[in-house]
């Protein structure tokens, strides 16, 4: 999920999994590790799908001839 918060000079987003939530605040597991953001600081919050899956590294095709 992505949420957009409040923070002190502005608006900041956090991108992650949701972990935990109480009646204050949601903890995300965010790749930089867990924030916790306080209900009254958020502005926007939606779910988003996972990342796709990596792919293969191809391999250049030799040449022919």
């Amino acid at each position: 999920m992505v949420v957009r918060y409040r923070i002190e000079g502005g608006l900041t987003d956090a991108l992650g999994e949701l972990s935990s939530r109480d009646g204050l605040s949601a903890t995300l597991l965010t790749r930089s590790g867990s924030v916790t953001i306080n209900y009254h600081d958020v502005q926007l919050a939606k779910e988003v799908p996972p990342p796709p899956p990596r792919r293969s590294r191809r391999l250049p095709t030799p040449p022919t001839g």
